[in-house]
């Protein structure tokens, strides 16, 4: 456990200083929240609705931080240490590999909690935004959504043969599901076409799940995404301990 937090303590200093997490996973959805704040307010999502269009948006805005970690940050991070030998090098020191992989998901995880809680205070505090449904369900969905996506990242930085490869695979998941999946753009909003594009990426099934679970929508609503992203889950890390490239 001491290797492991002094791992902890000199990666994350090394994230904060590059900024882009700092900015994208933490900055980003917070600025999106108070952009939507500013537009509806607490306008109803629609005629007779009785929840705001904030607290429909909530749950998607919650997923751009663990998109942002999960699907850019990891894949790229654990390329980059296989390209330049920093995974080949700990095999032959007491400290195992995972750990190095251990110390990263822990800090992308990180990310996504603060920007949870910033999101949250600020959507209650500044919009009035209510948790209607639960929130023991809203966590286990969002747990879910986080293991499900950065599980993604896993097995693209476990298999991609380069950094390069990586950026190109991490950024044509990462973009697509940023727009497209109702993350920033409202999913009600988009016409029934980009819907049903916007149905196939994983990450709207995502946001599905934890829309239902902020609005305490029935929980034959969940089921579906639910199964999804959990054999998603499954799907991904099979693939990232099977293939999973030390050098």
């Amino acid at each position: 456990m001491k290797t492991f937090r002094t791992m902890l303590k000199t990666e994350l200093k090394l994230s904060l200083r590059g900024m882009d997490m700092f900015i994208f996973a933490i900055c980003v959805p917070l600025a999106v929240l108070v952009i939507l704040g500013i537009i509806y307010g607490d306008k109803p999502a629609f005629d007779g609705a009785e929840y705001t269009f904030m607290e429909q948006s909530f749950g998607a805005l919650a997923t751009i931080s663990i998109c942002a970690g999960g699907v850019m940050g990891l894949p790229l991070v654990i390329s980059d240490y296989r390209s330049k030998g920093i995974l080949r090098r700990y095999k032959v020191t007491p400290v195992s590999p995972s750990v190095l992989l251990a110390v990263q998901v822990t800090i992308y995880a990180l990310y996504a909690v603060v920007s949870l809680l910033l999101l949250y205070l600020c959507a209650t505090v500044v919009f009035a935004c209510r948790l209607q449904g639960s929130f023991a369900l809203f966590l286990g969905g969002y747990l879910l959504v986080t293991v499900s996506i950065f599980s993604i990242g896993m097995m693209v930085g476990g298999i991609a043969p380069n950094t390069k490869t990586a950026g190109v695979i991490a950024s044509i998941l990462y973009f697509p599901m940023l727009l497209f999946s109702g993350a920033t753009l409202p999913y009600e909003i988009m016409p029934s076409a980009l819907r049903k594009v916007a149905d196939v990426l994983p990450l709207t099934q995502g946001i599905k799940l934890l829309k239902a679970a902020t609005l305490g929508l029935a929980a034959d609503s969940v089921l579906a995404p639910a199964v999804v992203m959990s054999g998603l889950a499954l799907i991904c890390i099979f693939i990232s301990l099977r293939y999973f490239k030390w050098e």
